[in-house]
């Protein structure tokens, strides 16, 4: 049997889309220190992608269908995964969408019918999972999810998305609240940014790209691999007191007030 930090934990990875996922890149880290895991997928091409994925990294991980804009499905997600397991120890959520026409321009042109899918999928998606985990979590556990620093300034064109984000930040808090008695801890980790498929849908984020390892403390670039490590720490026993907490993972890019150019 494994010795690693989440050794005999189980989890669920809710939104990996690819191999360039953050959900995936926390799926492997997870793995690799022992946890099972089960995941969700979306539609025919994410079945078939996600599949490939866990048939040749994760044979003996299973999954199984869950929109998380519609109640039913994670319920009927959740009767999956109580006949496989009778209990959970996690939670990663790294689920968020906002319409790509919505990030090319202004915050104020938002139609209101995708300000509120964007908060439905991004934020309230979080909540619903959270409520059908916890009969799950008897004996405790971790969820966490994905932020990211437009949820506390504005990131040009990232606009209703840096809104559903901040929803999502405070979501982090009350539900922390609502599930500490029951030993279970909320956490965000707000990542710097990352070459995932969601970014590729921010108007300008190829040369925000090339400017953030300039602007960084650390003068360098963001890697998938290192907000996987922090993951782990949230999800094990390592963060026991940490709960309602926003982990920021950028190479201290959040600590910045001015970028001072070299001479």
């Amino acid at each position: 049997m494994s010795n690693g930090l989440l050794a005999g934990k189980r989890g669920l990875v809710m939104g990996v889309a690819n191999d360039k996922s953050i959900a995936w890149a926390c799926a492997q880290a997870c793995a690799a220190e022992g946890a099972e895991l089960k995941f969700n997928y979306v539609g025919d091409a994410l079945e078939k992608r996600v599949g490939k994925l866990l048939s040749e990294h994760m044979p003996e991980a299973g999954m199984y269908s869950c929109d998380v804009t519609d109640d039913e499905e994670i319920k009927q997600f959740f009767a999956w995964v109580r006949q496989e397991w009778d209990s959970i120890d996690f939670v990663i959520h790294s689920i968020a969408f906002a319409d790509r026409d919505d990030l090319k321009d202004r915050f104020i042109t938002t139609p209101r019918k995708n300000f509120a899918m964007a908060l439905d999928i991004s934020a309230y998606s979080l909540v619903a999972l959270a409520r059908e985990a916890e009969p799950l979590m008897s004996s405790g556990g971790s969820i966490i999810t994905m932020t990211y620093y437009g949820a506390e300034k504005v990131i040009p064109r990232y606009n209703v998305m840096g809104v559903a984000k901040a929803a999502l930040e405070a979501s982090v808090r009350y539900l922390a609240s609502d599930l500490g008695p029951q030993g279970i801890r909320v956490n965000a980790i707000s990542a710097g940014p990352l070459k995932t498929l969601s970014a590729s849908a921010i108007s300008g984020m190829r040369k925000m790209f090339s400017n953030y390892g300039e602007v960084t403390p650390l003068r360098r670039s963001l890697e998938a691999n290192e907000v996987a490590q922090s993951a782990v720490y949230l999800l094990s026993n390592l963060s026991s007191g940490v709960t309602g907490e926003v982990l920021h993972v950028d190479c201290g890019y959040h600590a910045m007030g001015m970028y001072a150019p070299s001479d």
